[in-house]
């Protein structure tokens, strides 16, 4: 879990002259009870005192020597705040990594539903707490990535929320038949929970005084209680509201809008916004020159910290479903495989998610199960099954059908055979998954990182290099947090 991160070729996000060592900390404990990890300068494994949620446990690797923090050297730090809890992580320009932790959501209520914003603010500061108060004073920086799409209506004088947080999964069908009338054909924002739908469905149904409200997305509104720059947001999280990343503006059939007046600035990830307030700095024990930097979605965050920083290479994502993410010199966008493109400086992310992944095997097969099945399978012979697994009907990615159905059929009566099949299958929708965004104009994939718990089947690994014909890892370093912090870094260097 975890790692440093080097490519001489981003040197934006990787400034250290040499390939930092792996697995610099040579013993790890699990504490019960706490979801705090840290290292003093001795490098030993401390915990830290009082109640802490969510016990995090660390890999090992005893050949590498151990670093602690060097005299005058500064840290970076980055926070994830993701579907259920957040998490930070606290890094030197080594990418090593010097303490985390993870903080569920407080559900505090209001009107019988979860207040989100008051969960989100409470879980920042509770985090900024949890950092280790001897670590805290060498901060230099702080970045913050949140989930895609996650929208804030705010008054744009006191930056309170005017509405309930529209959430990254939630869909707006009523303002899409709008969005689609004024967007290009396929846009990103034809999609009833992209962003701007929010935007334009809150804009026509709801009374409230609209002249003093501005559009936030998760992350902009947390990093605005840290730097107190209302309206700020980065080119990552707007995309999906309109915002043109290669042209760096908002387009003019989004300006004609009455709405476009909720539209926030936007900056690139990872710039410096603003120091962190001097409240928070006092407060918490953060130094003077401590800056904020602008953020990112949870994605590219988890994307950035998975090492791949070159043309071609990618990350598939083996969780309840299969996404895809490839590096690519070339954007591509159709919306009618919900294939969308990040800008990362002068590269694409190339992105997208099938419905079919773990979730379709944990309906099947349990955990013990799985382990055992798989141990059994020769992966270097090919299955003769030929299946489309899914949990539900419906397709968009690398099949764009709402009516497809799940096929899992003929079931064989060996169980192994059977989640050969389901691997083996889901492996041969990852290729096409691929080759479609080849065919779309995107680089050509050479190399897959893996992410996911679906990265832990070795087995499973092998097939999917057989199938895909490329070399297929597990990823070093996959929480959002690290690659939070590497934005946070960024901005030191270009202060």
């Amino acid at each position: 879990m975890l790692a440093s991160v080097y490519n001489p070729a981003i040197s934006f996000l990787f400034p250290w002259s040499s390939s930092p060592k792996h697995g610099l900390f040579s013993s790890w404990k699990q504490f019960s009870g706490t979801g705090l990890f840290l290292y003093d300068n001795a490098n030993k494994l401390t915990k830290r005192r009082g109640p802490r949620p969510i016990p995090m446990a660390f890999g090992s690797n005893t050949d590498e020597a151990e670093v602690g923090v060097l005299l005058g050297e500064r840290l970076y730090l980055g926070m994830d705040f993701g579907t259920s809890g957040a998490r930070f992580a606290l890094i030197d320009k080594r990418g090593t990594i010097h303490a985390e932790g993870k903080r569920e959501y407080p559900h505090f209520m209001s009107e019988e539903k979860v207040d989100w914003a008051r969960s989100w603010k409470a879980t920042l500061f509770s985090l900024l707490e949890d950092i280790p108060s001897h670590l805290r004073k060498l901060v230099a920086s702080i970045s913050i990535d949140g989930t895609s799409a996650t929208t804030l209506i705010v008054d744009s004088n006191t930056g309170e929320p005017l509405w309930r947080p529209l959430l990254y999964n939630e869909s707006c069908p009523d303002a899409l038949p709008t969005v689609k009338s004024i967007a290009p054909p396929n846009h990103t924002v034809c999609s009833g929970s992209s962003t701007l739908c929010k935007l334009v469905s809150w804009w026509e149904n709801d009374d409230s005084n609209k002249k003093s409200a501005l559009l936030l997305h998760q992350a902009d509104w947390l990093l605005w209680l840290l730097h107190g720059k209302l309206g700020v947001s980065d080119y990552n999280n707007a995309l999906k509201v309109g915002y043109d990343p290669e042209l760096e503006s908002y387009p003019p059939w989004l300006l004609s809008q009455p709405y476009s007046q909720l539209l926030p600035s936007v900056r690139a990830p990872g710039t410096s916004i603003g120091h962190l307030k001097e409240d928070i700095r006092s407060d918490f024990g953060f130094p003077n020159d401590c800056v904020v930097c602008a953020g990112t979605t949870d994605s590219i965050a988890a994307f950035l910290a998975a090492r791949a920083t070159q043309p071609g290479k990618a990350v598939t994502s083996l969780g309840s479903t299969l996404a895809i993410k490839l590096l690519s010199t070339t954007r591509i966008e159709d919306a009618r495989f919900g294939v969308y493109s990040h800008r990362l400086d002068d590269k694409w992310l190339v992105g997208g998610a099938s419905n079919t992944g773990g979730a379709v095997l944990r309906q099947i097969f349990t955990d013990e199960q799985l382990v055992k099945l798989s141990e059994q399978i020769n992966p270097m012979e090919a299955s003769l099954l030929d299946y489309y697994p899914l949990q539900t009907i419906g397709e968009r990615f690398p099949v764009a059908d709402p009516n497809m159905a799940p096929r899992l059929d003929p079931r064989p009566e060996s169980e192994v055979e059977f989640l050969h099949g389901i691997l083996e299958s889901i492996a041969r929708i990852e290729a096409k998954a691929y080759s479609l965004l080849k065919d779309l104009g995107a680089t050509q994939v050479d190399e897959v990182f893996t992410a996911g718990g679906g990265a832990k089947n070795e087995k499973w690994t092998k097939i999917r290099e057989r199938v895909l014909g490329l070399p297929v890892s597990r990823a070093t370093q996959t929480e959002a947090a690290y690659g939070a912090a590497l934005l946070a870094l960024r901005g030191t260097d270009e202060k």
